[in-house]
């Protein structure tokens, strides 16, 4: 369980992503052109900002390090930050224009984008405050656990500032990591990984990525030209590669593809959260590959919450039964996320030895009840207490993992005492379900759920007498 919330600073290219939301129902009677409606506008952070919004998203506390022009615009965006509550240093350079892209988007589909903004290097001058304020909150004040580059090709993270920031950070312990831009990455020399796509990839090691080997080719270069740690490249659809002493492909989770927008912004803040939490890089990259798969669901420059990850993750591994049962420690957890998400919670209790009709239709019943259900399972020494020496016939193990997959149940606990009683007091759930047997009986529980359910069992159907055909008694 994470302990702490992750200190992450990012430097790069801030921007504006302006959207136009509109209808078209005709054709401009002046030109052969779209005539849109336009409903709305919005605006979000873009460009490395979008790394910050996803990091903010996720609950991080972010800093962020930038050059924007003394105007409009960059104004907007300072208070786009500060409703954040983002810690920004920006320095603002006379005469520069902050970007800002604007997207007409009618019906759903891009129609058109215009950019306004300046592309030149940023002046040394400009450079030199930059870095001096890199080396007070990632050296002297040392209060960011990781750095996080986003380089856009719009002049901040010229080259020598991104040597200077590279070098200093490694002088004090820090991970780098960078989406590169361009097609020479010497300029990130040093870094502890690129999230390169697999066109820029291309671009930047001159290797056209066919098949494993010219991939572990491309690799390789990467990580000699600029040094790395590691070497990774995004494969779009066929998830992201990374090359240690061998290669590893990740396969992406993604569903359905509605806009890839920001994609790398969430790629570099979703690997940046989890290895600021010291996550093995595979299960970073296993995380990375969840929050991509979120944001490519959206349309626009979009974020993806811890929520929505755990829920993308659960719905995509509904089959990976093993991830459906759980230890204490972690159905709390869980809980604490589905309480703060509103859901309704269900939780009954049970040996379910030999599973029939009576306990699915059972289960299936409760479930009705909320939003999620919480099964209580006897382990194997609580059921010899409850039963006798000769049961269970199926050991706890076999049973959690039968019951973790059926539909109706989303987490089975195992508890050793006799009653679950303290499994209960954890979960504190809204419904507590037990079988008709109950009824004018006390339930164990009652007392902490807010409301009680009985449910009555199917006729002719329990495990002993399935256990009595099967000795002929």
């Amino acid at each position: 369980m994470i302990n702490s919330v992750p200190k992450i600073l990012v430097v790069g290219d801030l921007m504006i992503d302006h959207y136009l939301w509109g209808n078209v129902n005709r054709i401009s009677p002046e030109a052969p052109v779209q005539v849109v409606d336009v409903q709305r506008e919005t605006t979000v952070l873009g460009g490395a900002g979008n790394v910050v919004n996803n990091l903010h998203a996720m609950g991080c506390t972010v800093g962020v390090i930038s050059a924007i022009g003394d105007d409009e615009v960059g104004e907007e965006l300072k208070d786009m930050l500060s409703d954040m509550k983002v810690n920004s240093y920006l320095i603002e350079e006379k005469g520069r224009k902050t970007s800002k892209k604007s997207r007409l988007i009618a019906s759903h589909q891009q129609v058109v984008r215009y950019d306004r903004e300046s592309k030149e290097d940023i002046k040394p001058k400009t450079a030199h405050a930059m870095f001096e304020e890199f080396k007070f909150f990632c050296g002297e004040y040392d209060d960011y656990d990781i750095v996080l580059l986003s380089d856009y090709g719009k002049g901040v993270l010229t080259d020598q500032l991104t040597s200077d920031i590279i070098n200093h950070a490694r002088s004090k312990g820090k991970k780098v990591l960078v989406d590169p831009k361009g097609k020479d990455y010497s300029k990130y020399k040093g870094a502890y990984l690129l999230t390169p796509n697999k066109k820029e990839a291309i671009e930047a090691s001159g290797i056209e990525i066919v098949d494993d080997t010219t991939l572990i080719e491309a690799l390789k270069k990467l990580k000699d030209v600029a040094e790395l740690d590691i070497s990774l490249i995004t494969l779009s659809e066929d998830g992201i590669a990374i090359f240690d002493d061998k290669l590893t492909i990740k396969p992406t989770v993604a569903r359905e593809v509605y806009d890839v927008t920001g994609a790398g912004d969430t790629v570099l803040a979703s690997l940046g959260y989890a290895l600021a939490y010291e996550k093995d890089l595979v299960s970073a990259l296993e995380f990375a590959n969840l929050a991509a798969g979120v944001v490519v669901g959206k349309l626009g420059s979009a974020t993806a919450t811890l929520d929505e990850i755990e829920d993308y993750r659960i719905s995509l591994h509904k089959g990976s039964i093993g991830n459906h049962i759980k230890t204490f420690d972690e159905i709390k957890v869980q809980v604490e996320r589905l309480k703060k998400m509103g859901k309704k919670i269900v939780f009954t209790n049970g040996c379910f030895d030999i599973l029939h009709r009576g306990h699915v239709t059972y289960l299936d019943t409760a479930k009705s009840f909320g939003d999620v259900l919480i099964l209580g399972l006897n382990t194997d020494n609580s059921v010899k207490r409850l039963k006798g020496d000769d049961r269970p016939i199926n050991a706890e193990d076999d049973r959690a993992y039968v019951l973790a997959a059926l539909e109706s149940v989303d987490f089975v606990v195992k508890f050793d005492e006799d009653t679950p009683y303290e499994l209960i007091k954890l979960v504190q759930p809204d419904v507590l379900v037990k079988g008709g047997d109950y009824e004018g009986k006390e339930v164990v529980g009652s007392d902490i759920a807010d409301e009680v359910k009985l449910v009555q069992f199917v006729d002719g159907q329990s495990t002993t007498k399935t256990i009595e055909r099967i000795c002929g008694v």
